[in-house]
Formats: C-alpha cells, structure tokens, sequence
C-alpha cells in the first residue's frame, strides 16, 4: 500500500511538471543589468524585451499621446556610458519619452548606443531601439547623433535616416534626419512627421544657425514636390542649439516655424536656454502644447555635481497625438472627394 502511494504521488508530480513546462515558464526582470527578480507567466506571453517591431501596443496600454524630446549625453563615450552613477540615471529617465534625439554620442562604432539599449531594455521590461546613419560606422565618424525610440510605440524607415550632406564640411556635427510614424493607430491615421536632430558647434553659432535654416528649408522643400507624390508638412527640428528663443538667426525667420521653449534655462546650472524644439504649429496640429524641461536634480534626487555628470544639458519634450490631425479620423475628413 505505501509503495503504490509513492508512486502514485511519484506520478502524480511528474504529470505536474509536465503540466508545468507545458503551458508556464519562467521570465527573468534584470534592474541596471542584473537579475531583480523571478516571474512565472503563462507561454505565449510575450517576453520583455522581445522584439515586437510589427506588433502594436496591447489595447490596454494604448495611449493617445506620446512624447519626443531631446537631450546632449555631453561627450557620451565608453567611459561615461561605464559609469553606474549615470547609467541608473540614463536607464531610468530616457523610457520617459517614446523618442529621443540623443547628441554628444562619441566613438567610431555604436558600441556605446547598443550597451545603453541593452541595459534600458532590461531596466524597463521595454522595447528600445536606436538609429543612425549606416554610414557613421563605415566612415568611422567619432562625434554623432541618433535617435532612440520604443518600437512598440514609433516606428522609423531606417531608408531615410541620413546626415545632411555637407561637402564643404560646414558643419562640425552633420544633422541628422530620419521620417517616423507613430504606433497605434490606423496606419492611415497614424501621425507621420519628419525629425532633424542637431547639434551646434558652440564656437560656430552663428554660422551653423544659417546653415541649419537651409536645412530646413531643403528638407521641407523637397517633401512639398515630393515625385513620388508623398506629402510631408510636419518637419521637426530639435537638439543643442547653443542659443535661445529670441537668438536663433535665421531659424527665427522660416515662414511659420517657432521654438516651442521660451525663457525656461535648458542647462543643470539653470542660466542658459541652449535646447529647444522648432516646429510649424499650423502645420504640425499634432502636438497638443505640452512642453516641458527635465529636472535632473529634482526628479532623480541629484546633487549639482551629480547632474553634472550626467550632462551639463537637461532633457526638453513635448507631447503629440498618434493621430495625424491630431484626432481619429481627420485624415479621413480631410482627403478630397
């Protein structure tokens, strides 16, 4: 009798386990890349951190507004990106923001962006990706720019990340432009807009200013005669401008566009307004007036010299609908019969 009860109880177990493996398995949360914790979830669930490129967000974590902004790493190389201190910092602040013109990244390969994306990942539970011109590896270009995105949330056409061609090396840092549409929406209904994140050179002001209302200008221009019939009027231009509001040159000047931050200080010793967002309001009816500038040292309990060494620049943001027109079915509303 006690033989056939430990086997029954022997048996028992194992069609449990099987049971087990069947429909269950373990999911491992890493915090600041270590293991935090352990999950059983149910299989077909997807993993954290998994790749979900073509997948939309879950119903229940739609949101019908998502924020880009901007911010300088200052000098973001191997030994700063080792740094724990500003890593927490880093992991935990840029999945606040669904897209981000990231400057300062320095090194000849995108070894920096990739640990950083790794560790924000693994942080989050999230799913973030970077891109940059293909050409920044190949040319071995040591001090650039890149965008950091969620999939889940913004999708890129990488075919159209490029720096601005500059063949008489005018700029110090070539800007770099890139077209996304946001996740969630009806892909016809979802807002399209066109980024051109910066960088001014602090020696050149003035200059790179005028350049940069060119680029404008250019990048604008060539989407208003678009050959393939492809219209773009909402054209972004974000990063480190080195100047404020009321001293960008020329960017003041462009036919309806504006900064969207005006006498806030951009900069951790609260004296400058060096970062901004310049966009057309007429055209760009998507960004519903939220801007806003980080407080590193508030909101992450920092020291000045702390926040320092995150960056001198503080992260600017603003807030746009998913949807083109800024609602459902404006789109719709607005094609000619």
């Amino acid at each position: 009798m006690g033989k056939q009860l430990r086997f029954g109880l022997v048996l028992f177990a194992a069609a449990g386990a099987v049971y087990f493996y069947l429909n269950y398995r373990f999911e491992s949360h890493y915090e600041n890349g270590r293991l935090g914790y352990v999950k059983i979830v149910a299989r077909g669930a997807g993993a954290a951190g998994s790749d979900q490129a073509s997948a939309l967000p879950a119903a229940e974590t739609f949101r019908p507004t998502f924020r880009i902004a901007t911010f300088n790493l200052g000098r973001f190389d191997e030994a700063k990106a080792a740094n724990r201190s500003v890593n927490d910092v880093l992991v935990h602040l840029l999945p606040q923001f669904e897209l981000t013109a990231l400057q300062g990244i320095r090194g000849k390969n995108q070894g920096v962006l990739v640990r950083l994306v790794e560790q924000i990942n693994a942080a989050s539970g999230r799913a973030f990706d970077f891109a940059t011109c293909p050409t920044q590896k190949r040319d071995a270009i040591e001090h650039y720019t890149a965008f950091l995105f969620d999939r889940q949330r913004i999708e890129v056409d990488r075919t159209t990340v490029h720096f601005v061609e500059d063949p008489l090396h005018r700029f110090r840092v070539k800007p770099l432009v890139g077209e996304f549409r946001a996740r969630g929406p009806n892909p016809a209904e979802a807002f399209t807009f066109t980024l051109i994140n910066v960088e001014t050179d602090p020696e050149h002001v003035a200059a790179e200013l005028d350049l940069l209302a060119e680029v404008y200008r250019t990048v604008r221009d060539r989407y208003a005669r678009a050959a393939d019939g492809k219209m773009e009027d909402d054209i972004i231009l974000l990063g480190d401008l080195e100047s404020d509001d009321a001293h960008l040159g020329p960017l003041n000047h462009l036919w309806g566009v504006s900064p969207l931050l005006s006498g806030l200080p951009s900069t951790v010793r609260g004296t400058q307004l060096l970062d901004n967002i310049l966009l057309d309001r007429r055209a760009t009816r998507e960004f519903t007036g939220r801007v806003e500038v980080v407080d590193l040292q508030h909101d992450f309990e920092l020291t000045m010299a702390d926040a320092m060494e995150v960056s001198e620049h503080l992260p600017v943001w603003a807030e746009f609908s998913v949807y083109e027109g800024g609602q459902p079915g404006q789109v719709l509303l607005q094609t000619p019969k």
